[in-house]
C-alpha cells in the first residue's frame, strides 16, 4: 500500500434512515474499501456515531471527510490516525470444548491474551476478548494452531479521540448558543 495510512473516521449524524447508505456511497465513488464499520447510538440523544476505518492517503481522506460533512443529516465528521485515538475491538471465539479440554496449551493461550471464557457446555465454549486488532488476530491464529476453533467473529473498531473534549459536544453547544441568540434577537 504505497503511502497509505489506516485512518479512523468518526462521524456524528442525526438518527435518520438512509444516512449510512449516503456515507458509504462516498467511499464507493472513490473506490475506497472500508476495513471496518461500527454504528451505534452516541452519548447524545438522537445522535448516532459511525466509526469507519480505511487505508488511504492524506489528501484523499480530507476530501472524503469533507464530502461526508456535506450530507444534510451529518453533524460532524473527523479523521484520525491511530496515534490520535484510543481504539478497541471485541471478538468472540467459539471453541470445541472437548478439543479445548484435551489440550492444556489452549487455556494457557487464553490467559496470556487476557481473554475470558463466558460460556461452557459439553460441545462448545465461548471465549471473548477486547483489545487491539493485532492481538485479536494473534489469539485467533494461536487457537487455530491447537485446532479448537469452530467459529470466530469480531466487531468493527470502536474509538474515542485522545483529546480532552468531544468535538461534537462543543459544536452542538455552540450551535445551540447561536440558535438561542438568533431567537432572542428576532
Amino acid at each position: 500500500m504505497e503511502n497509505k495510512t489506516l485512518y479512523t473516521i468518526i462521524v456524528h449524524s442525526e438518527n435518520i434512515a438512509g444516512i449510512l447508505n449516503q456515507i458509504t456511497a462516498v467511499f464507493t465513488r472513490r473506490q475506497i474499501n472500508i476495513e471496518s464499520l461500527n454504528v451505534s447510538a452516541s452519548s447524545i440523544q438522537g445522535v448516532h456515531k459511525y466509526t469507519i476505518t480505511c487505508w488511504t492517503t492524506p489528501d484523499i481522506i480530507e476530501k472524503v471527510v469533507k464530502q461526508i460533512e456535506k450530507k444534510m443529516d451529518v453533524i460532524q465528521a473527523h479523521y484520525f490516525t491511530d496515534s490520535e485515538i484510543f481504539q478497541h475491538e471485541v471478538a468472540l471465539y467459539k471453541v470445541s470444548t472437548p478439543e479445548f479440554q484435551n489440550n492444556p496449551m489452549a487455556s494457557h493461550i487464553i490467559r496470556r491474551y487476557n481473554a475470558h471464557i463466558v460460556e461452557v457446555n459439553p460441545i462448545f465454549s465461548i471465549v471473548v476478548m477486547a483489545g487491539l486488532s493485532e492481538a485479536i488476530t494473534s489469539l485467533y491464529t494461536e487457537l487455530q494452531s491447537v485446532d479448537c476453533v469452530l467459529q470466530f467473529v469480531r466487531s468493527g473498531r470502536i474509538a474515542v479521540s485522545t483529546s480532552c473534549f468531544e468535538r461534537v459536544n462543543e459544536y452542538l453547544a455552540h450551535r445551540l448558543e447561536r440558535y438561542q441568540k438568533e431567537g432572542h434577537e428576532k
